[in-house]
């Protein structure tokens, strides 16, 4: 069962990537399917500066509230990030990336949650 640690840091992280205009935010709560994370929470930037600033959004308001991330992957080439905090993943797509991954089919197990459900 996800932990109090777990939605804050999802709830600050949705509204990191809100403040930069992500598209697409889906959360998905995968505590009940794997031992990786309580939530993954995956967005869309138009562009290669839009994806880095929500990356860097992510993590500063995160940062501000103590939390640091364990590793960040695809920083440079910005068509995949990665931003790994250990109880939530965050994934910042291009729209053609996450169009050829799609997380939310590979990881329909998991619970989607509403965007309310963090307020």
């Amino acid at each position: 069962m996800t932990d109090t640690r777990s939605k804050e840091m999802t709830r600050l992280a949705i509204t990191a990537l809100e403040d930069k205009k992500a598209e697409d935010i889906s959360i998905i709560d995968i505590s009940e399917v794997s031992v990786l994370a309580d939530y993954f929470l995956i967005a869309s930037g138009s562009n290669r500066s839009q994806i880095q600033a929500l990356t860097d959004s992510v993590e500063e308001k995160l940062g501000r509230a103590g939390y640091s991330p364990k590793q960040i992957e695809g920083y440079d080439t910005a068509n995949w990030i990665l931003i790994d905090y250990g109880d939530i993943i965050v994934h910042v797509f291009d729209r053609e990336n996450r169009l050829f991954y799609d997380l939310e089919r590979i990881w329909r197990d998991g619970k989607r949650i509403a965007r309310e459900d963090f307020n």
